[in-house]
């Protein structure tokens, strides 16, 4: 039987195989590219799903890998948990914060009210009318820019969290071919990929767990400080100093600091200097001495790579680069240590060529005579 005449065999391919290895890497680069761009507005959704996956895995180990539990129970807890106490929470907090902030920008005369007040008590011209508005409105548009699931539309952010949680799930049931599927795509030797697996675990642990329990603490005792010395809309400004907390260096002496000046300008002395002695002595030494012990615990992370990686992540993902931009930023390090060691590994191996091939062979002793 003759067969079928083969039309592809016959014609010339013009790619050498060098060609079409290029090639084939840049159309998975651009196809990759083109997904990501299409993904770019729910993006955080599935960043937030691998931060979460690394905060819950080991209950996830600890129930079902050591007390073989049933997987899908497990998973739905999980789920429930994230839900119930980190989706409502932050929610709740992040709405709250930014319907203040855009009430203040709006109709800043209270604001404006406080500073006449204050440059009356002090003798200083703080601000012109003009730049405060200016200021205000300004920055009312910049945390509305950082909470794009708040302040779109209420579809959207229920898009977004159903996505992290649909790939929370995915992630958690199919477990083992994720991490397979991480160490064989992923174009690195397992010796990095373990580097990098540890670099993200410090950072989800102390820019997640860690940083969120200090600005939790550092949220509730700036609250209390300014109710007891009476500072109006206490709860307001325990929420603006949870998150004013994941500032290195500056953090909550933003909120109680202008505080102080409040109750100045208002007369009432005592209060403020009560104000200023409870910041300094107490909130911002719990700030220190916190972050000692859970830098112990949950992984140590460079302050200066914490500050970077803020001002990069919350510029780029919002909300959710608190935690992803210092990722970025260690995962940079991490990957020029990796060069330099790949490098100077290369480097040695060349060396030790170079010198075999410039060491002389030595000659076998002239035959006896006879």
């Amino acid at each position: 039987m003759q067969k079928p005449f083969n039309l592809y065999a016959a014609v010339e391919n013009i790619y050498t195989p060098r060609q079409r290895y290029v090639l084939l890497v840049v159309s998975l680069l651009g196809l990759v590219a083109l997904m990501v761009v299409g993904l770019a507005q729910y993006l955080t959704a599935f960043l937030a799903a691998g931060i979460l996956f690394v905060v819950f895995r080991p209950w996830w180990v600890a129930l079902v890998h050591k007390r073989r539990w049933h997987p899908r129970l497990v998973t739905i807890g999980i789920l429930v948990i994230t839900v119930v106490v980190l989706v409502v929470p932050f929610y709740a907090l992040s709405s709250l914060l930014l319907d203040r902030l855009v009430a203040f920008a709006r109709n800043p005369e209270q604001i404006m009210e406080v500073l006449h007040k204050v440059e009356k008590a002090t003798g200083f011209r703080l601000a012109e009318q003009l730049n405060v508005r200016q200021l205000l409105l300004q920055g009312g548009a910049k945390v509305s820019g950082w909470l794009p699931t708040l302040a779109s539309s209420a579809l959207n952010f229920l898009v977004i969290v159903g996505l992290m949680l649909f790939t929370m799930y995915y992630m958690f049931m199919q477990e083992t071919y994720f991490l397979l599927g991480l160490h064989r795509y992923l174009p690195f030797r397992n010796e990095t990929l373990e580097n990098l697996g540890e670099s993200l675990k410090n950072n989800v642990h102390a820019n997640v767990l860690g940083q969120v329990l200090v600005a939790l603490v550092q949220g509730i005792l700036t609250g209390l400080t300014l109710w007891v010395f009476g500072v109006p809309d206490s709860v307001f400004w325990s929420v603006v100093a949870f998150f004013m907390a994941f500032l290195p260096v500056l953090g909550t002496p933003l909120v109680w600091g202008p505080a102080a000046l409040y109750q100045f300008s208002q007369g009432h002395n005592g209060q403020a200097i009560g104000i200023l002695l409870v910041g300094f002595i107490v909130i911002i030494n719990v700030d220190n001495v916190l972050r000692i012990m859970l830098a112990k615990r949950m992984g140590d992370i460079h302050p200066l790579v914490t500050l970077v990686g803020l001002v990069l992540g919350v510029e780029v993902f919002g909300l959710i680069g608190l935690v992803v931009g210092p990722l970025l930023v260690s995962y940079f390090l991490v990957l020029m240590e990796v060069f330099r060691r790949e490098n100077r590994a290369h480097q040695h191996a060349q060396a030790a060529e170079a010198k075999a091939v410039v060491a002389p062979v030595p000659t076998p002793p002239p035959a006896p005579e006879g």
